[in-house]
């Protein structure tokens, strides 16, 4: 008895297949015309399409909104309260005739400065994420500090201190917005 040939074997089958595959292919009807998409599902397709990124952009925009908020309001006590002791400070000095006088007027106008340039860069880098009315709040809070940091280095013993109270409430009326307007943590 002879066993059977491998290589014949699998040749015998693949002959097989190409006969069986080519009677299929040739069974196959060709269907004529041009293909056209379900326009009633085309149209619900492409309206969730848009309805999923339209979402999917108002929640980027939230998030960056909700960031820019967090971001400038938590670091707002901290930066503009530096401005605030310095400046009480000068105010003591300049009350009690003290001999540091010149450096408490001049340290309290430079940090006033500085909380105007870190607040304002907060602001610049959030741009268009942080909402229009709660920008407006920290920009006055930024003109506010600046004008209170051009008094304070105008100040000398003799000068009036009428503009320098007028700049000190400004900024505190600035400040006072910013904290209302801010989330409370």
């Amino acid at each position: 008895m002879k066993l059977l040939n491998p290589r014949g074997f699998g040749l015998v089958c693949a002959t097989a297949a190409v006969v069986a595959g080519s009677a299929v292919a040739g069974c196959a009807e060709r269907v004529e015309g041009t293909a056209h998409p379900n326009t009633s599902e085309l149209a619900a397709y492409k309206t969730e399409a848009a309805a999923s990124s339209a979402a999917a952009t108002s929640s980027r925009r939230a998030a960056a909104q909700s960031q820019a908020i967090d971001d400038n309001c938590a670091q707002f006590p901290a930066t503009t309260g530096l401005g605030v002791t310095s400046y009480n400070d000068f105010v003591d000095a300049h009350d009690s005739n003290a001999p540091d006088y010149a450096a408490k007027r001049d340290a309290a106008a430079q940090t006033l400065e500085d909380a105007a340039v870190k607040v304002e860069t907060g602001v610049n880098t959030a741009a268009e994420s942080l909402p229009p009315d709660l920008a407006a709040k920290f920009n006055e809070y930024i003109a506010a500090a600046r004008a209170l940091a051009a008094a304070t280095r105008g100040m000398t013993y003799t000068a009036p201190v009428g503009p320098l109270n007028e700049a000190s409430k400004r900024v505190n009326d600035a400040r006072n917005a910013v904290r209302d307007a801010c989330p409370k943590r």
